[in-house]
């Protein structure tokens, strides 16, 4: 399984986008990425999207090349994790 990075590009030195909502989900050994950019300026200005991760890690890091590409501050970032087992992932 192969990912590559979200391909996005912003229109102006400003971002249009204000707010970021991720969901990495795991699937069939892999990791799916969901996100949602929206503009609490202009409600209108919504994107959304889909890659598939070969680990969480990747797929993290998705989720911050997009947070770094639109300037989006760390308060403006819902994250969602779901793990098919999270007790496989808990370190004790």
């Amino acid at each position: 399984m192969s990912s590559n990075p979200f391909l996005v590009e912003s229109e102006t030195a400003a971002s249009r986008y204000t707010h970021l909502f991720a969901c990495i989900s795991e699937d069939d050994g892999g990791y799916i990425v969901q996100v949602r950019l929206s503009s609490s300026v202009k409600p209108e200005n919504t994107a959304w999207g889909e890659e598939i991760a070969d680990s969480f890690e990747t797929a993290s890091m998705l989720v911050a090349a997009l947070a770094a590409e639109f300037s989006i501050e760390r308060e403006r970032i819902k994250i969602e994790i779901r793990l098919e087992n999270i007790t496989q992932g808990t370190l004790h």
